[in-house]
């Protein structure tokens, strides 16, 4: 993993440990799994599913309960991502607020990465 000595690849928000701690328990999966994929107009788009196990060359983040794994092909480009969780009247969702995105496309779905 791409890794600072005494960082956590990734930080997740009192609202994000909230909600993955919930998921967690409702469905009794080891944590949630996140990656990114190919797709989309900006020609990345990030993955999140419930995780049953736990690889060999996943990096996992767990924080105050919460547990994330990170596929091996994403970490680089996850690293320094804050992960947050928002509610409102339109909408719910985990928000990636990720300083290696350099641009989105207007729906938010995709993203693209620095080169």
């Amino acid at each position: 993993m791409f890794e600072i000595p005494g960082k956590k690849a990734i930080s997740l928000t009192p609202s994000a440990v909230s909600q993955i701690v919930k998921l967690m328990n409702e469905t009794e999966t080891v944590g949630l799994k996140i990656g990114v994929k190919k797709g989309g107009c900006a020609g990345m788009e990030y993955t999140m599913e419930y995780a049953k196990s736990i690889d060999s060359h996943d990096e996992v983040v767990e924080q105050d309960g919460a547990k994330v794994i990170i596929a091996p092909m994403a970490q680089m480009f996850l690293f320094g991502t804050e992960i947050d969780y928002t509610k409102s009247i339109l909408e719910s969702g985990f928000k990636f607020n990720n300083p290696n995105v350099v641009d989105a496309c207007g729906c938010g779905e995709s993203i693209k990465f620095k080169e």
